[in-house]
């Protein structure tokens, strides 16, 4: 189909909402995005992003100004409680020979990167909006935004995120979001001038890992078993990091517990995850990133399979001769691939709550590394 005659709507200005937008205005289609947050803001820590991530970056043109604010290195390193070295993680480079494959850079960072890329696409961005009405009609889709006024477009697409409005709406039979038993925290912290790559220890029922996120900043982050979906004050999270990091006995997890305080940039998240059977589209109406397949960070690859959906969506909507046949190649292309990440980062956090078969944990792993290195 010509996509320079297609009009189409994002929903949501997260990473896959933007990378949509990006990807669509290179095909000369007109872009609206509506964003809720009249701010756009990102909130969070740190973000791990793996090769496959990084390829993304590729695609949308970002990959240097990543480079440029956030950090990239060869692999990582897995340590017992302790600090006894069980393992080093290696990944292939699939960018270019000078780029290392494993990367971090803060979320806030990241994300207005991609809110400057998808205003000067010429994406029309509209902040502190969002629908009250879509219409599905036969040749259109007639939306109206809270604002009151309406447009009609030829595509509508989710990107709303885990508890996505446009999912409930037009798929109401859709699974929600359901716990895992697992939490996670984060917290923001000076970058000793020795650690250059991401460093893992693996305690009794806690995870803890550090990842530069640029020259001067790291991130942590700790996974703990919770079997309930409990809320922590804010108030107290720096002595609840800290208790969590006291089984710890590697030196440099003792430092940074140590250093922990309430500027540290604390934040805690309760795991949750979701998986939509295809198909992921009705009519004129598409989902994409979160809003489809939201997934636990086992594999630091939720981010990656978002921004893949987007490039996946503009390539098809240029390749096929029907919105229908695009939509239907974008699923079947897209649904292997996010199931993989969203089962096997459930079963990685079933694995570490019942204290089970590391080699079965390293194994998915290791797998799931290579098929995320394999083209989309």
């Amino acid at each position: 189909m010509k996509t320079s005659e297609l009009r189409i709507l994002i929903v949501g200005g997260g990473f896959s909402g933007m990378s949509a937008a990006i990807q669509l205005r290179k095909t000369g289609a007109v872009v609206d995005l509506v964003e809720i947050d009249s701010g756009w803001r990102s909130y969070g820590a740190g973000i791990t992003l793996g090769a496959a991530t990084l390829r993304t970056f590729v695609e949308l043109g970002i990959l240097d100004e990543f480079l440029k604010h956030g950090n990239a290195a060869e692999g990582g390193e897995f340590f017992t409680a302790s600090g006894q070295k069980i393992a080093s993680l290696t990944a292939p480079r699939l960018t270019r020979p000078d780029v290392p494959p494993v990367g971090a850079i803060m979320r806030p960072i990241l994300a207005s990167i991609l809110a400057n890329a998808t205003r000067a696409s010429g994406t029309h961005v509209r902040l502190g909006a969002t629908f009250t009405e879509i219409k599905d009609q036969a040749d259109q889709a007639r939306v109206t935004l809270t604002d009151g006024t309406t447009a009609t477009y030829d595509l509508v697409i989710g990107a709303d995120g885990i508890n996505s409005v446009v999912r409930k709406k037009f798929f109401p039979d859709a699974p929600s979001p359901s716990y895992t038993g697992q939490s996670v925290w984060r917290a923001v912290l000076p970058r000793p001038a020795d650690v250059e790559a991401m460093q893992m220890w693996i305690g009794d029922k806690v995870k803890v890992g550090i990842n530069p996120v640029s020259k001067d900043e790291m991130y942590m982050f700790v996974t703990e078993d919770r079997p309930l979906h409990s809320h922590v004050e804010p108030g107290h999270f720096a002595a609840s990091l800290k208790a969590l990091l006291a089984q710890f006995s590697a030196p440099l997890v003792q430092a940074i517990r140590e250093s922990l305080n309430n500027e540290s940039r604390i934040v805690f998240r309760p795991m949750e995850g979701m998986l939509l059977p295809l198909p992921w589209s009705k009519g004129r109406v598409v989902l994409i990133g979160d809003a489809v397949h939201a997934t636990t960070p086992h594999l630091g690859a939720g981010a990656c399979i978002g921004i893949e959906d987007a490039i996946v969506l503009a390539q098809e909507l240029e390749r096929q001769e029907t919105l229908a046949e695009a939509l239907a190649f974008f699923g079947t292309r897209r649904w292997e691939r996010c199931r993989m990440v969203v089962q096997n980062s459930l079963r990685l956090g079933e694995i570490e709550v019942s204290n089970g078969d590391r080699a079965e944990h390293a194994e998915i792993m290791r797998k799931s590394a290579m098929a995320l290195a394999e083209p989309i």
